[in-house]
């Protein structure tokens, strides 16, 4: 009886390998969606781009990006958490997912409940800037006058929960300054009231804000790293400026629903790892001031338990709400 059932657990097994394979085999067969949480224009959307393009000759169909920005990237996320899991809607996700599991802890979804992790895309940090007719032009500067300015003032971001948000609110709380925040409904947004004027301040991705620095329409007091930026390595990192230990980056990855084929994550993972450590994909992406990032799957679970665990501890340090 018992070799009989050992028998039948082979057999099972077998079965589950073929299949499994057959699954890896045959993805993907029609083109697939990568839902960006976030408005059009920003480092997601533009990375999302990126991948579709350099993706598509190993997978022979097309990866078709949509934007579905909205309440802090949480109505394009729970679209995904409720897509069939088959590897056919994937989610380009960012650090504003893990903010967000104590930002919003009733959302529509649990990232790691709903979600399985796919593959890191890149890491960068933010640069703070300001609008040039902020007086400021230092970081001690700006903490001098926003401890002193009258009516206040004010910092733009891509919406509650956002990367863009909790290194205001981090910057707010290390600093000892009150400043407003002002969240929109995407990046492309924040960054246009900054340069107009309607906004004083912004932290903002340095691969998308650089080329308005360097055109001067912001003046740029900071960066968010640890060490100086390549790409504005004329600018001290927050840090050194005046607000020590100070860190707040950006990354982004992707994400799959909870239940999609393990051979089909492990082929994702496996083209993505491929894209992003080509040479010339670091090449290119160390011009903007990206880091590209190479995970395992299990790699990948790892770094976002911890990225949740570390801005758990931002959220409560800081007082960041997701009202405000």
């Amino acid at each position: 009886m018992r070799s009989s059932r050992f028998v039948l657990c082979l057999i099972v097994a077998a079965v589950l390998v073929a299949s499994t394979g057959a699954i890896a085999q045959g993805y993907p067969n029609k083109p697939i969606r990568v839902i960006v949480p976030f408005g059009a224009g920003g480092p997601a959307d533009i990375y999302a781009r990126y991948l579709g393009q350099q993706m598509l000759q190993p997978l022979g169909q097309p990866f078709v990006v949509e934007n579905r920005p909205g309440a802090g990237s949480i109505i394009g996320t729970d679209l995904v958490a409720k897509s069939a899991p088959d590897g056919y809607t994937l989610l380009l996700m960012s650090n504003t997912h893990t903010i967000n599991e104590s930002l919003i802890p009733k959302k529509p979804f649990a990232l790691m409940k709903d979600f399985v992790p796919v593959a890191p895309v890149n890491y960068s940090d933010l640069v703070l800037v300001v609008h040039p007719s902020v007086p400021a032009k230092s970081v001690v500067e700006l903490v001098a006058l926003a401890k002193t300015k009258a009516k206040g003032m004010s910092y733009a971001s891509s919406g509650n929960g956002t990367p863009y948000h909790l290194a205001g609110e981090l910057f707010k709380s290390m600093a000892k300054v009150d400043i407003l925040h002002v969240p929109h409904k995407g990046s492309g947004e924040a960054r246009t009231s900054v340069m107009s004027g309607q906004v004083d301040m912004m932290f903002d991705a340095i691969t998308t804000m650089t080329p308005n620095v360097r055109a001067g329409r912001v003046r740029a007091l900071g960066t968010t790293g640890l060490k100086r930026s390549k790409v504005l390595s004329d600018v001290p990192t927050v840090s050194e400026a005046g607000v020590k230990g100070y860190e707040s980056p950006i990354w982004l990855g992707v994400m799959a629903p909870r239940g999609t084929p393990k051979a089909i994550i492990d082929r994702l993972n496996a083209e993505i790892t491929k894209v992003t450590s080509r040479p010339e994909t670091a090449a290119a992406w160390d011009k903007q001031g990206a880091l590209a990032l190479t995970m395992s799957v299990a790699e990948f679970e790892t770094y976002l338990n911890k990225d949740i665990a570390k801005w758990a501890h931002v959220v409560k340090v800081s007082g960041a709400r997701q009202d405000r």
